[in-house]
């Protein structure tokens, strides 16, 4: 009986084994084995064989994992897998953990091949894929910290980076807020009594026109300055001529026959050009019979009525009337056009905002007149900086003299028309305003009886030439985040701090609009006028950002150069444009880094917009059209000139 009943319950269980087992093998076809699963990966950006990647496969049928790596030509292969669900998972220390989910049938016994390559990414690009470190805890145990000095080096990188955002958002916000204490002061300044000229009690005024080698434009000035309309008892010319040239003759002959007129009008000539422009200002002070000295460069011609417009807000306290500049030659090209557009911005919201809030502004070095007790309090014109007008302006503000800025005086001059010219103008402004910065921001933080509000925007004003530095390091450390985005995910988060450079745009997108002087329609096709020039504004301006801070770096060091200035063309239209001896030409190692950004910005914007990663493809397009703008031009005048 015992054993009959024992025979029962062995029947029993193995019955029930049997119907486990069938029950666990009911999915799988007769020898439900996949003798090979093979398949490829490819690199997601580059398209290629992605060699010595690390896989694993999970059979979601028994849970067994699988593991291999891909050969040289990227293919990877599995053996003997249960037929089924399964999972195939990038474990690679190289690429970004990924799963694929996929199953076989009865159909696969002999082989599985997926059809297409896997698309994998790096998960640390080739300039981060280094430096890893072992770290030791106190239980002893180690443990490798993968692209340790690479992921710092990406820290760092990403540090500079927002600084520089950040620098430049506040350069924006300080534009901003000028904007809109020019636009509240708009209407204000329009119900100001205009002051009337008073010919019986006017003062004595002298003209100086410094000049070194300006046979283009030497006449038109001296001729333009004789036709003022101001008493000519309390008038006085004063040619300021260091030239080598035939330029002194033509001035000679000129001043000879306007004095034969009865015109009190000197040619002072100095065959030794210590100090430059500052140093000619300085030398002709003891020979200044008027109590106010007004200004002119060569390429100025204002209107016969500048005197009559200007000596009236000569009030108690005020050192200088500084009048707008104009444009002679504004339509001449693209390139004239963009400068008209930048330095309104200038000339309207900083000179007229910064006015308006009762801020310092600076005397623009022409189209404007001092007082002649306001230079002699502040110690004179010095010649250590290449932008003396900033340097004295600043010495004559900070003890208490007042500037007032007409906006309405337009005193027209001439652009610069070739691309060498606009450079060299900017090279002396950007390096002549990192010198006085130099110079002066110990004395406006600590001089005594300036106001906080004055310090701040003094301190913003001078140190606005280094706005080019940042641009430049942004724009070169851009290319380097890219690959920090695609190489460390724990520090994407950095890359939101790009919405700082999108505020910046905006800020000075309203600052410029409130500038913009071709407002002549309706409101929407003066917006998209305006779209069109700042975008094309911008893209040149980024990219005039490389020789810009070179200048500026080369302020800061305190590496000194001539005062070289800029070429005057006399010319209005491109017909009349016949060469400008003065204007030198010649291809710089700045030319050619130009050129090879211009490379560089245009290979990084077509191939992030290949892999749809569109994020800088804008801003690196600005870049490569700016830069191109700039070298191609260069190469034409070059080869114009030879």
């Amino acid at each position: 009986m015992n054993i009959y009943f024992h025979k029962i319950i062995f029947s029993c269980f193995l019955s029930l084994f049997i119907a486990e087992i069938s029950a666990k093998t009911d999915s799988l076809p007769s020898n439900g084995i996949c003798k090979v699963i093979k398949g490829q990966l490819a690199d997601f950006r580059t398209k290629n064989d992605a060699e010595e990647v690390e896989i694993n496969l999970k059979s979601l049928v028994t849970g067994k994992i699988y593991s291999t790596e891909t050969d040289e030509e990227g293919n990877f292969y599995f053996y003997k897998v249960p037929l089924g669900k399964c999972s195939l998972s990038i474990i690679d220390r190289d690429y970004r953990a990924e799963s694929f989910a996929f199953e076989t049938n009865k159909d696969h016994l002999k082989n599985f091949t997926f059809s297409e390559p896997f698309k994998v990414n790096l998960k640390v690009s080739w300039l981060f894929n280094w430096g890893d470190r072992t770290i030791t805890l106190k239980s002893g145990k180690k443990y490798i910290q993968e692209h340790y000095w690479s992921h710092l080096l990406a820290k760092i990188v990403l540090g500079i980076y927002t600084a520089c955002l950040i620098l430049i958002f506040y350069y924006s916000c300080i534009q901003m807020t000028l904007a809109i204490a020019y636009v509240r002061n708009r209407k204000k300044r329009k119900l100001e009594k205009i002051p009337l000229f008073d010919s019986k009690n006017a003062p004595k005024v002298t003209i100086q026109l410094p000049m070194y080698n300006e046979m283009y434009v030497a006449e038109r000035i001296i001729e333009t300055a004789a036709a003022f309309d101001y008493p000519r008892d309390k008038f006085q010319i004063q040619v300021l001529d260091d030239s080598t040239d035939e330029t002194k003759d033509i001035i000679a002959t000129k001043v000879a026959e306007l004095a034969a007129t009865g015109l009190n009008i000197q040619h002072i000539h100095r065959i030794d050009r210590t100090g430059y422009k500052a140093g000619a200002l300085d030398d002709a002070m003891d020979r200044v019979q008027g109590e106010f000295i007004a200004i002119f460069d060569a390429d100025f011609v204002p209107d016969k009525d500048f005197l009559i417009r200007t000596m009236p807000y000569f009030k108690e306290g005020i050192g200088v009337v500084q009048s707008r500049w104009g444009h002679l030659n504004k339509t001449y090209s693209l390139l004239t056009e963009l400068q008209a557009f930048g330095l309104n911005g200038h000339f309207a919201i900083e000179q007229g905002g910064r006015n308006a809030s009762g801020h310092f502004i600076n005397f623009n070095g022409t189209a404007g007149i001092w007082r002649k007790t306001c230079i002699e309090e502040a110690g004179g014109w010095e010649h250590d900086t290449l932008t003396e007008d900033l340097d004295l302006s600043y010495r004559a503000q900070m003890r208490g003299w007042k500037f007032k800025y007409l906006e309405d005086v337009e005193s027209p001059a001439e652009l610069p028309i070739t691309m060498s010219a606009l450079k060299s103008q900017q090279h002396r402004w950007m390096k002549g305003g990192a010198e006085c910065f130099i110079k002066m921001w110990k004395s406006l933080i600590t001089f005594p009886g300036v106001k906080f509000s004055d310090r701040v925007h003094g301190f913003a004003h001078l140190f606005n030439s280094s706005v080019f530095v940042f641009i430049l390091i942004l724009s070169i450390l851009s290319l380097f985040v890219l690959h920090i985005k695609d190489s460390f995910s724990d520090l994407n988060w950095f890359i939101q701090f790009g919405a700082f450079f999108i505020a910046s745009t905006l800020f000075l997108s309203f600052y410029y609009w409130h500038s913009w002087r071709d407002k002549k329609g309706p409101f929407l096709n003066d917006l998209f006028r305006f779209i069109a020039r700042f975008i094309q504004f911008l893209t040149v301006s980024m990219a005039l950002s490389l020789s810009n801070a070179v200048a500026v770096i080369e302020g800061y060091l305190g590496i000194k150069s001539s005062f070289v200035r800029t070429p005057k063309f006399n010319v209005l239209i491109k017909t009349e444009f016949k060469g400008n001896k003065y204007d030198k030409k010649s291809l710089s190692l700045i030319n050619i880094l130009e050129g090879l950004l211009m490379l560089v910005f245009g290979f990084t914007a077509v191939q992030r917009a290949v892999y749809g990663d569109l994020g800088m493809v804008p801003f690196h397009l600005m870049l490569t059209c700016g830069y191109g703008i700039i070298f191609f031009s260069t190469l034409k005048e070059n080869r114009s000139q030879g």
